[in-house]
């Protein structure tokens, strides 16, 4: 292949990744023919675990992915809307909706397929350039807090910090909102702090589209439903919010705060559900709060006191990569007049591409301490004793989920035998 002489960024099995001349978007190049399959010309690239997102966007351009090295590359593969559209309606099969345009049908959906990647989909009219299909991959092998220390979304000591934070030292969990921008990674750290979640406490998810990844001894999943065509109700995150309450959890998980669920979890919070937390589209803790107090969530400023921590995660670009990282973490200290005041404890310098602890005196602290009956010495010896054993495990090249969280586990039945 010609074009590939002029830079070739990586081959794998089948698949070559190069960069053409005139144009800044690499092309993700798959060899061999594929067998007949529900997916059609898509299933090798949902096969491929380095690949984060699967976009169709109707016959007249070529498929995009988003690949967790190189971004959104273009690909050899085209699909002409009639078989787009054959797979689009055998995906939905998998989501039990009638896909189509007519009594009954719908033109657009949302849900998970068998592997548990989550698909969205819309055809004409809706999409007037033809079926469209964008399937965001599920990980076989999921990313857990060793892989975010390695990347630099944090450091070990943060990481540390936020595993006391989780675990409050197994007398005061913080709650918590991780808010960002779109694929600025905050379902995968929700997920990573999920797997400091001691397996005494009984775990309760809620999320519109299973995505969560833990590797937990007692937890229940729960799931919204759209209104279906056929008069099948809805059962938003709300409803499933409220049940869980009533499920007796000692830890709940919101995948994806967007509305009067949003009231309903921080009443949780100011009620003893400690150690819950959820995410938030927003770009600043300022905005969260703003976000979290206004329609259509309409949470009561005072309640907010209930949350303790807001965590922000951001996509970043730098040294012509896309890069993940935590870039503010602030504490809700209070009221002031009105309006929620916001401490930030840790702040990210672009200048250094690091994160670093702002001095400003941690109220979350004082109340683990105050729990615990501990001194602020005490908290931070026991900090550092989690970050030996995260910086053990890099060591150990340990990262999988089901040893990492077994690592997490043992330390805590050992704590709790001495």
């Amino acid at each position: 292949m010609e074009q590939m002489s002029q830079k070739v960024l990586e081959n794998y099995g089948r698949v070559s990744i190069y960069l053409e001349q005139g144009h800044p978007s690499p092309v993700y190049h798959i060899d061999g023919q594929v067998p007949a399959n529900p997916y059609g010309s898509l299933m090798p690239l949902l096969e491929d675990d380095n690949l984060e997102e699967v976009m169709y966007n109707g016959g007249q351009q070529c498929v995009k992915v988003a690949h967790r090295e190189w971004g959104i590359c273009r690909t050899n593969i085209w699909i002409e809307d009639e078989e787009g559209l054959q797979i689009a309606k055998n995906i939905a099969a998998f989501t039990n909706v009638p896909l189509g345009d007519g009594p009954g049908m719908v033109p657009l959906f949302d849900g998970r397929l068998p592997d548990g990647s989550r698909v969205s989909g819309l055809i004409p009219p809706i999409s007037p350039d033809g079926p469209t299909l964008t399937v965001r991959k599920f990980r076989e092998d999921p990313i857990t807090i060793i892989d975010l220390i390695e990347w630099n979304t944090v450091t070990s000591r943060l990481a540390a910090m936020m595993w006391a934070w989780v675990d409050g030292l197994d007398a005061k969990p913080a709650n918590f909102i991780i808010s960002g921008g779109t694929g600025s990674g905050k379902t995968t750290t929700l997920n990573c702090l999920g797997m400091f979640i001691p397996w005494d406490k009984r775990l309760l998810t809620v999320e519109d589209t299973a995505e969560l990844q833990l590797f937990h001894d007692h937890w229940l999943r729960m799931e919204t439903r759209s209104e279906r065509p056929d008069g099948t109700a809805e059962v938003d995150m709300n409803d499933c919010l409220r049940s869980s309450l009533r499920m007796r959890p000692d830890r709940i998980i919101v995948g994806e705060v967007r509305g009067s669920e949003a009231a309903t979890l921080l009443t949780a919070m100011n009620t003893g559900h400690d150690g819950s937390f959820g995410s938030l589209h927003a770009n600043t803790a300022s905005e969260t709060v703003t976000r979290m107090t206004s329609p259509p969530m309409s949470v009561p400023p005072i309640m907010m006191v209930g949350l303790d921590l807001i965590l922000v995660q951001s996509r970043l670009h730098q040294g012509g990569k896309h890069v993940r990282r935590i870039t503010e973490i602030a504490e809700i200290a209070g009221m002031e007049g009105d309006r929620p005041r916001l401490n930030p404890v840790w702040k990210y310098d672009p200048a250094t591409d690091t994160i670093s602890e702002t001095g400003v005196p941690s109220k979350l602290r004082e109340m683990i301490c105050a729990s615990a009956g501990i001194r602020p010495a005490d908290f931070e010896a026991h900090v550092r004793q989690r970050e030996q054993i995260l910086l053990d495990l890099i060591d150990r090249g340990v990262r999988d989920i089901e040893s990492v969280t077994k690592v997490v586990q043992s330390f805590y039945a050992q704590r709790d035998n001495s």
